[in-house]
């Protein structure tokens, strides 16, 4: 089991060298092409595809079927992708809360899903019998639970759930055909990752800040007491990745040797550690398939994946065949490792299930992601470019640039700030920047200091200073847009989520005359609130994320001075806010406090409040309503009349 989403990325590895030696990097010039121009509906009818969890099984008896989850349906439901080509054959019908595949069952006919309440996050996991009935394994109220994997002989599957103490999560075996569950593993408040095939350990991950953390490991048949095996002096992050083959070793990731974190497994009946990749960038994560005889490796190379398939003992590449341009993800195995599937995702292309033949490598194509209205060559490629921030250090950024954009006809442009605050800009399909690049607008997807994937030096920049150089990292950002001879320096705005919604109202309120408006989508406002309002469930993260962004016991007023909501008279300029009712990160009173108060400056805010979303959007129609008013309202307010 993979460690759980969380706000604030603690234990992301990320930024550095290049990130501030780089030299600035032109943007390719702009064609004049005609390009058709389509509606917010017609991008988000394109359809989502995702694999089954990394942790399950994603073939069904008889290798006939692959576990997706899609939003075909327009909410995320779980389907049966059939091998051989054809339409996805829904397993679950839900029309309200979005459900997500698990795994296949070893019978390979029923399956594990999981869904939460409107986006609450309070995810409980449920069994689809062969005659479709869905039945809820982890029932109760303010529960969160998770699925972890199925033993090597098939006969236990492990969940995790908080019911018995809200901030930690216990280990729970389930008998596969009964579904007779028992405690296995009580944990005592740390992270729980991966548990070996056989049953036998479990491994932990325990944050001390938010660059600094260990790895821990408990036999279950020596009593379960967790012992340390990520022995380190100084800040060293470590994450697991999970067992290696046969339950010999553990893979985890580090960045122990430098820079950016590398593979290594640690054996353990010798108990000693090998390093078994090197590379260049962070290696996100490594990964066997159930026989052992294929490896995955997935490398975060100047935001975008390298990913490569080998064969573990030679080391020699599959080359696959038959693919398009674009980064290889989520790689499944059938059980005897002959096939793999996997998805291929781009600037211009979702992403689409592939299955290939590892005999031959060749690969086919299983879907069709992309709304048929849709041209791919009306969409834009994303080019890699650097700018100056302050002290001379280099911000990485993901620019799409409007085929009509010139000098003689410049474009008004968005800096689009990611969230976390330890995420990363990336490049691949975005509907909603699409969207905007369609209709004429650059978007700028800046990876200020604090972000992933650049090195630690790089990630640990704002640690304790947010708002600070990281938010005027996003006001360079536009001026190096006003700068470009092919964008309306009068036409800048600012936009983002979570985190990035925090920056853009951040930069409306400390920097008010910077950028012509906002869209404020999920976004802190009140710091304070925020972190002594942090969900039980987040439990042994709480640590990381402190040291990350302060303790509010003792950092209240420094939370404070950085709150845009205690500094709302400062903003003049206009401000789109989208709220989830049911978020339990950003409460929605942040979002209704930050609107009346720039209401009272007299200032244009619009308001969406979506009753069934979170934090963030699973449903089609919610994505196009709030695509549509991002649209109106750069365009009433941002975008001037030639």
């Amino acid at each position: 089991m993979r460690s759980f989403a969380c706000m604030v990325s603690a234990l992301a590895l990320a930024a550095a060298v290049p990130a501030l030696a780089a030299e600035p990097t032109a943007p390719a010039p702009a064609t004049s092409v005609a390009v058709s121009p389509y509606t917010a509906a017609q991008f988000f009818e394109t359809t989502s595809f995702s694999m089954a969890n990394p942790d399950g099984l994603a073939f069904s008896e008889g290798r006939s079927h692959v576990l997706i989850s899609s939003d075909k349906s327009g909410v995320f439901n779980a389907y049966a992708l059939p091998v051989a080509g054809g339409a996805p054959v829904p397993l679950t019908a839900s029309t309200t809360n979005a459900t997500f595949a698990q795994s296949y069952f070893p019978d390979g006919r029923r399956v594990l899903v999981a869904a939460d309440g409107g986006g609450d996050e309070l995810t409980h996991i449920y069994v689809r019998e062969t005659d479709g009935t869905l039945r809820d394994l982890t029932p109760g109220d303010k529960l969160k639970a998770g699925f972890v994997g199925f033993s090597d002989d098939g006969r236990t599957f492990w969940l995790t759930s908080n019911e018995r103490d809200a901030e930690v999560f216990d280990l729970y075996a389930y008998d596969t055909g009964t579904y007779e569950r028992k405690l296995i593993f009580q944990n005592p408040g740390m992270d729980l990752a991966a548990v070996s095939g056989d049953g036998r350990l479990v491994a932990l991950t325990k944050s001390h800040t938010s660059a600094n953390s260990d790895i821990y490991l408990a036999d279950l048949q020596a009593g379960g007491e967790p012992y340390l095996i990520s022995q380190h002096t100084g800040d060293v992050a470590y994450e697991v990745n999970d067992f290696g083959p046969f339950n010999a070793t553990l893979i985890y990731t580090s960045n122990q040797d430098g820079e950016f974190s590398q593979a290594y497994a640690y054996d353990i009946a010798n108990k000693a550690h090998n390093r078994t990749t090197q590379a260049d960038w962070d290696v996100m994560y490594v990964s066997f398939s159930p026989n052992g005889r294929y490896r995955v490796t997935a490398v975060n190379a100047d935001a975008s994946t390298e990913l490569t398939i080998e064969d573990a003992q030679t080391r020699a590449p599959i080359r696959l065949t038959g693919l398009p341009q674009g980064d290889i993800t989520g790689v499944r195995f059938d059980p005897g490792a002959d096939l793999a599937a996997f998805t291929v995702v781009s600037d211009t292309s979702p992403a689409d299930v592939f299955v290939a033949d590892l005999s031959t490598g060749q690969a086919r194509r299983l879907t069709h992601a992309l709304n048929p209205a849709i041209k791919e060559s009306d969409l834009v490629e994303a080019s890699i470019v650097r700018y100056p921030g302050e002290g001379g250090v280099m911000v990485p950024a993901v620019l799409y640039r409007p085929k009509a954009a010139s000098a003689a006809h410049p474009a008004p442009a968005v800096v689009l700030v990611h969230g976390g605050p330890g995420g990363q800009t990336r490049r691949g399909y975005s509907a909603m920047v699409q969207h905007l690049v369609n209709h004429g607008y650059a978007v700028l997807g800046a990876n200020n200091r604090g972000s992933s994937g650049y090195g630690k030096t790089f990630f640990h920049m704002d640690d304790k200073k947010h708002g600070e150089a990281d938010l005027r990292d996003i006001v360079a950002g536009g001026d190096w847009l006003r700068a470009q001879d092919w964008v309306a320096d009068d036409q800048v705005a600012v936009m983002g989520g979570s985190y990035g919604g925090y920056i853009t109202a951040a930069a409306l309120a400390f920097h008010p005359e910077k950028f012509e408006a906002g869209i404020d989508i999920f976004g802190v406002t009140n710091w304070v609130r925020t972190l002594q309002s942090i969900p039980a469930w987040w439990g042994a993260q709480r640590v990381a994320l402190f040291d990350e962004m302060g303790d509010p016991a003792v950092d209240a007023e420094r939370h404070r001075a950085i709150s845009p909501l205690f500094h709302a008279d400062k903003i003049r300029r206009p401000l789109l806010v989208v709220q989830g009712a049911n978020d339990p990160r950003v409460l929605q009173v942040e979002s209704d406090e930050l609107v009346e108060k720039v209401r009272a400056n007299n200032v244009p805010v619009e308001y969406v409040v979506f009753p069934d979303e979170g934090h963030g959007f699973q449903r089609r129609a919610n994505r196009i309503t709030a695509q549509e008013a991002y649209l109106a309202f750069l365009n009433r307010y941002v975008r001037k009349a030639d």
